[in-house]
């Protein structure tokens, strides 16, 4: 059977399990029935995709009798789909592990079980589809199941409001991607996408449909401005969902924008690349900005995904602008770090996710300010939250440094580029992701010390307990991939050889893994390499030469002696840093102007012995300055509107015939 037959092979299975998980039941098996059968199954969609990649097999296709009578179901597996397809076998390995042990704890698992195999499926056939109408009724099907999985936990309002505004947004990108589809679809309605890949776009048609693009899949992937519904969608959602709606769903969106971008839409202009660089590096400083003043473990995760949505953006945005320069080497090294940020993004997000479900399974609360002290009681969670925490901050030798740091290596090469504004804009585009990774390790300095260090700040944190064996199981897989994708990146960087030659950008990085895989050199001619295993021998050798020096001049005894107190001898928790004082600085210099932030402080009267109070208000001002005003200018469009439901049949077929003449009149007028 060919590599695609499995995968649809694989995805039916998918859709018997959902079709199964409507007849479970509470207190029965039927959780570790569905989520091990969907961990197997995520492996296998891994494995196949992987052999596909390692082979570099030419496309396969596949026309099935069902879909539009005209068209039927076209389906196509190529490199680019199938390292996306790579991606949701890791990310769903990896949440459906946890989810054998988490998800027996859920109190209504029968909301999540048959959506849950559902949802992947969905994401597997976008990611195959190879017609406009199959594209599409996947990529809403996956939005209609994410949805139901957004709304699990509807007895709470904001639940309700979440899934409801997920809704509106999945429904307005959708709206957005039908119009492109019609516009490369053309006259002729030749939704198969290989008809579409021969059609030359007209270059302002070209330009609308890249638009159009980018509202539509960047709605899905959370790219700013378009990002809103997903702070409130993902901590609404139950961990693992949020793990697969963070980690997998947003590189799926990312899947549909590369897709479009370099394969179906032609030839790009050179100020593409600016706007999605613009739009990245501009999105990733200000979701940083509302994560480090968040005191929400979820929405702070949730605003870190914005922030890195947006680092992939602008490694895309780059490989525009190098290919319609006709720099072809620069171009690759930018696609790949994209890709590879990709990656790297699905594993530490989705442990971080799964983390955070950890801290919430073992204390019921996801409030920052009511942590504290759980390096104590969850030391397993502890640490590999920590790799999760120093991966996305990027440090060096963990996973997230290499996408970046090739990342800053595209930049470097953009004095190359003849375009005057792209050699300015990059640069300071280049200063605004230095910033950002500085702001990242910042926000998970607070988020990890708050969380896991100090003291306990209530109850529930002094009495937690460590999540169960599958749980952490489903912590320890992502934890050693970031160490290793960080450690032996040249093997990745290779398999990626085939998804970056396929985009048609005419070259790809030459390859990595022919010294051992111990060092990587993107550009040779410019020397600049890094060398995974060495950094991390080097780190592990000088730890240990510290410890043993401490322990040989310090005494190898162990002492114990009481916390600093910034010379305040009380061991009250709540004489520690906060979660709202660390994020202070930021929020005084940064907050005024990108959170609209205000402060008031509320003194008592005299002789009231109660204490004063500090209020903060923190606003999104995208939420405030756009969406906002839209949502009131459609409400009071609709009630003008209202009275013509009330029309009498008269009045129907004149309103009717009216509108008849005047598309006609537009026919004419286009011809």
């Amino acid at each position: 059977m060919s590599l695609l037959g499995t995968l649809l092979g694989l995805v039916v299975l998918l859709l018997a399990l959902a079709v199964a998980a409507l007849a479970s039941r509470p207190g029965t098996l039927w959780p570790r029935i569905v989520y091990g059968g969907s961990l197997l199954v995520a492996v296998a969609i891994g494995i196949t995709a992987s052999l596909a990649l390692a082979t570099a097999a030419e496309p396969a296709r596949l026309v099935l009798p069902i879909g539009l009578p005209w068209l039927g179901l076209h389906l196509r597996l190529d490199a680019l789909s199938a390292f996306f397809l790579l991606l949701l076998g890791i990310g769903a390995a990896i949440a459906s592990l946890f989810a054998s042990g988490y998800g027996g704890s859920e109190p209504e698992p029968g909301r999540i079980l048959p959506f849950y195999p559902g949802f992947l499926a969905a994401m597997a056939m976008v990611c195959l589809a190879d017609d406009a109408f199959a594209f599409l009724f996947f990529w809403e099907v996956m939005s209609l199941l994410s949805f139901a999985l957004v709304l699990v936990g509807h007895e709470e309002e904001t639940s309700r409001d979440a899934a409801r505004f997920y809704l509106v947004m999945a429904g307005f990108g959708t709206m957005a991607l039908l119009l492109t589809m019609g516009l490369l679809a053309g006259p002729e309605g030749s939704y198969d996408f290989e008809a579409i890949r021969t059609r030359e776009l007209d270059p302002g048609l070209a330009t609308i449909a890249f638009l159009l693009a980018i509202v539509g899949a960047g709605s899905k992937a959370g790219l700013v401005p378009f990002h809103v519904w997903l702070p409130l969608a993902h901590p609404a959602a139950p961990s693992p969902v949020s793990a697969l709606m963070s980690g997998v769903m947003t590189k799926v969106a990312l899947y549909g924008l590369l897709r479009l971008a370099f394969d179906l839409i032609g030839d790009p202009l050179w100020w593409w690349g600016t706007l999605l660089v613009a739009l990245g590096t501009g999105g990733a400083v200000l979701a940083l900005v509302h994560a480090l003043v968040e005191r929400d473990a979820k929405r702070l995760l949730a605003w870190s995904t914005i922030e890195n949505i947006g680092i992939v953006a602008a490694a895309t945005g780059l490989a525009l602008a190098f290919s319609a320069a006709g720099l072809a080497l620069p171009a690759a090294l930018a696609v790949t770090a994209a890709l590879l940020h990709a990656l790297n993004h699905t594993v530490f997000k989705t442990l971080l996710f799964c983390g955070a479900g950890a801290v919430l399974h073992a204390t019921g609360t996801r409030d920052l300010e009511k942590l504290g002290g759980l390096i104590h009681r969850l030391p397993f969670t502890g640490a590999t939250v920590l790799v999760g925490s120093a991966a996305i901050s990027a440090l060096p030798p963990l996973n997230g440094f290499v996408s970046e740091w090739l990342l800053f290596q595209a930049i470097l090469v953009s004095p190359d580029l003849p375009q005057a504004t792209l050699r300015l804009v990059i640069p300071a585009a280049g200063a605004l992701l230095a910033l950002a990774a500085a702001m990242a390790a910042a926000c998970f300095v607070r988020f990890y010390g708050i969380v896991f260090l100090g003291r306990p700040r209530s109850p529930e944190a002094a009495e937690a307990h460590e999540v169960d064996l599958l749980s952490r199981a489903g912590l320890l897989v992502p934890a050693t991939l970031c160490l290793l994708l960080g450690v032996f990146p040249a093997p990745v960087i290779d398999l990626l050889g085939p998804v970056v030659t396929g985009l048609g950008l005419g070259s790809s990085l030459p390859e990595q893994g022919v010294g051992g895989w111990l060092s990587l050199q993107p550009i040779p001619e410019r020397r600049a390499s890094y060398d995974g295993l060495v950094l991390f021998s080097f780190l592990i050798l000088a730890g240990a030469f510290t410890a043993a020096l401490v322990h040989r001049l310090g005494g190898a005894g162990l002492r114990r002696g009481p916390i600093w107190d910034c010379g305040y001898p009380d061991p009250a928790p709540s004489t520690q840093y906060t979660a709202a004082s660390m994020g202070q600085p930021i929020r005084r210099v940064m907050g005024p102007l990108l959170l609209a932030a205000e402060e008031h402080v509320v003194m008592p009267p005299p002789l009231d012995p109660s204490p004063a109070r500090l209020d903060v208000r923190l606003s999104d001002r995208v939420m405030d300055g756009l969406y906002r005003p839209l949502t009131t200018a459609v409400l009071a469009l609709a009630d003008r509107l209202n009275p013509l439901q009330f029309q009498t049949i008269r009045r129907y077929l004149v309103l009717v015939f009216l509108v008849l003449v005047g598309l006609l009149v537009l026919t004419a007028a286009g011809r």
